[in-house]
């Protein structure tokens, strides 16, 4: 049976509403934090979607080390808090470290492990002691379901409750592919699970010092997850993709995500 994961007062599965996990891949700045964050209120109520807000505070893992990987830490987490109390919104954002939890946890609401820090114990530990709902991204390394033991070691140390996130699995260099059945396996070991729209279509260090992307397949693979059954679907966006600060060649153009929300949420009635 499927646990559900409660975020304030949005449900994440087990026949609850489509979740979406939305807004640009790092904290650049203020002003583009709240044009997101505007349009995202806008189609939330168009749609009557639940929506959590994401944006990474830090991009610790990165190509080059030219790449940009954040402004200060506090500043963004304050940012963030700021986005969510202006628009309603719940916030999720990634930690990389056990001291780090105990700080962004004081701004979010759900915090995050991110795909290639899957597997360390000592930070998924500090993660559910902060009593937060922990998203944990599926290594591009393993098989899904190995995740249980890594949702054990959360749900031990006192998270309110794990999601586990599908984000595509290494195929050779440079690229990913999704298998659509971790998704029910993930499910069948007692979580909800979302899919992450953005990342699988990622082509890491595929633009020589930088990853690149085939974003055209971001929305086909939403769909397609939907269709699977996944409980929630996260999905990075930005005003103008190709001049993001982080994952301009994977992030879907804020213009395009009102349409591909609504189209997963039709094939979600469809299925349901």
């Amino acid at each position: 049976m499927q646990n559900i994961v409660r975020v304030k007062d949005i449900v994440i599965g087990d026949g609850y509403p489509l979740v979406f996990l939305a807004g640009p891949c790092v904290v650049e700045s203020r002003e583009m934090l709240f044009t997101v964050g505007r349009e995202l209120s806008v189609i939330q109520k168009k749609l009557d979607a639940p929506i959590i807000f994401k944006s990474s505070y830090k991009k610790a893992n990165r190509t080059s080390d030219d790449s940009f990987m954040g402004i200060d830490m506090e500043e963004a987490l304050g940012l963030l808090k700021e986005v969510g109390d202006e628009f309603g919104f719940p916030v999720i954002t990634d930690v990389h470290s056990e001291k780090e939890c105990a700080i962004a946890s004081g701004y979010v609401d759900i915090l995050q492990i991110p795909a290639f820090l899957c597997r360390q114990t000592e930070l998924l530990r500090a993660a559910g002691q902060t009593g937060k709902p922990v998203n944990i991204k599926k290594g591009q390394f393993m098989a899904p379901e190995k995740m249980k033991y890594q949702a054990e070691k959360v749900m031990k140390a006192g998270s309110s409750g794990v999601v586990l996130t599908e984000r595509g699995t290494t195929f050779g260099y440079d690229d990913l592919v999704v298998d659509m059945r971790s998704i029910p396996i993930m499910q069948s070991i007692g979580y909800p699970v979302i899919f992450d729209a953005t990342h699988s279509v990622q082509k890491p260090g595929g633009v020589g010092n930088s990853t690149g992307g085939t974003p055209q397949f971001i929305a086909p693979l939403a769909k397609a997850a939907v269709a699977a059954g996944c409980d929630a679907l996260f999905i990075e966006t930005h005003p103008d993709p190709s001049n993001a600060r982080s994952d301009a060649g994977s992030q879907l153009a804020l213009g395009q995500l009102y349409e591909v929300m609504r189209e997963a949420i039709l094939i979600r009635d469809a299925i349901s």
